[in-house]
């Protein structure tokens, strides 16, 4: 018997295994899922999404989905608006798919640090941003109300500045700076029975809109949010008497439909930093107007910060051309454009 080498065979006599899977060609073409329904995302949680279908209507219900493989990576977050496919009966122990994320309105992010430009979403599909600062206990920081400011400009979302615990300290020192530059604000504080005075004036701004809350551990956010959603629940914390920090109570996102379906509130975490590490420099002159018609004075390609030579800021603010507020807001400026441009995180 002569032995061949499997180069000297020809296609008669090689033996093909059948595919177990079939053999039907495979495609590149990705089902169009005509019949998903849409759905919005409200929270996340070990890798299973949970979303609201038929809000508002008789035939609202929760339904638990886990992501399809089309999507690959894509990040689904709370505030997403979704196309689910499978069980979206919302009974216990059903499981539904993500198959598509429908275009945004908006998409908020941050980084860890400012040196970290890899990108942390937040929320989709928000038109405003709460930024929640207590006026004492903890301290308000300039620093983090300027970042969000410039993540909220940079998503080209709105923002409210809402400021609580003004029973403890006068809020007008802390406007000084924000209220000239024509950011919205409300002020807050709880009475003496506990009720939140300035409570029905954030309802009303925050009806009709998907709004989303940041601010410090232990400003109040909490506080806001199972006031405007009574059920809600979360919980709230104290201050470190050491640290002047407050203690994170809300661990994960989460979006709440306001009473009579008025609108979404998304709660998030309380954050120690927020990173702008994924803003260009450009991006954060933008988000500070003011200051940002002034430099149009400034010699081609000025860096604006202190060491630039020939800067026109330092005159032009020093003459009151940003207001009374300029000082603050350049130094605040300076601060973020140094710390991104030296890949070196400044601590809000």
């Amino acid at each position: 018997m002569v032995r061949r080498s499997y180069r000297d065979l020809d296609e008669s006599d090689v033996r093909v295994r059948p595919n177990r899977r079939g053999s039907r060609p495979r495609t590149k073409d990705r089902p169009a899922h005509e019949d998903a329904i849409p759905a919005r995302v409200v929270a996340v949680d070990r890798g299973r999404w949970r979303t609201v279908v038929g809000a508002g209507t008789d035939q609202e219900r929760t339904v638990t989905a886990m992501r399809a493989r089309e999507l690959g990576r894509s990040p689904v977050v709370p505030g997403d608006v979704v196309a689910l496919v499978g069980d979206t009966s919302g009974t216990d122990g059903a499981l539904a798919r993500i198959v598509r994320i429908e275009e945004r309105s908006s998409f908020l992010r941050r980084s860890a640090d400012d040196d970290d430009s890899s990108e942390r979403p937040l929320v989709a599909n928000v038109d405003t941003m709460v930024i929640v600062t207590a006026l004492a206990d903890p301290k308000p920081r300039g620093g983090m109300v300027d970042r969000c400011l410039v993540a909220a400009c940079v998503a080209g979302i709105d923002a409210l500045l809402v400021l609580t615990k003004a029973d403890l300290r006068d809020p007008e020192d802390f406007l000084h700076t924000y209220a000239p530059l024509g950011v919205e604000h409300l002020v807050t504080h709880q009475d003496q029975d506990g009720r939140i005075v300035g409570l029905e004036q954030l309802r009303e701004r925050l009806t009709g809109h998907v709004s989303v809350l940041i601010g410090h551990s232990g400003v109040g956010k909490s506080t806001l949010l199972n006031a405007l959603v009574p059920g809600t629940e979360r919980a709230t914390g104290v201050v470190n008497a050491v640290t002047g920090r407050g203690r994170h109570t809300s661990s994960s996102a989460l979006a709440m439909q306001l009473p009579d379906s008025a609108g979404w509130v998304i709660d998030t975490p309380g954050v120690r930093s927020f990173g702008l590490g994924h803003v260009a420099p450009e991006e954060l002159l933008d988000a500070f107007a003011d200051l940002a018609e002034l430099a149009e004075q400034c010699p081609r390609g000025c860096t604006h910060l202190e060491d630039a030579p020939d800067c026109a800021l330092d005159e032009l603010v020093e003459q009151g051309e940003a207001g009374t507020a300029g000082p603050a807001r350049l130094a605040s400026y300076r601060r973020l454009a140094a710390a991104l441009r030296r890949n070196d995180p400044w601590d809000v």
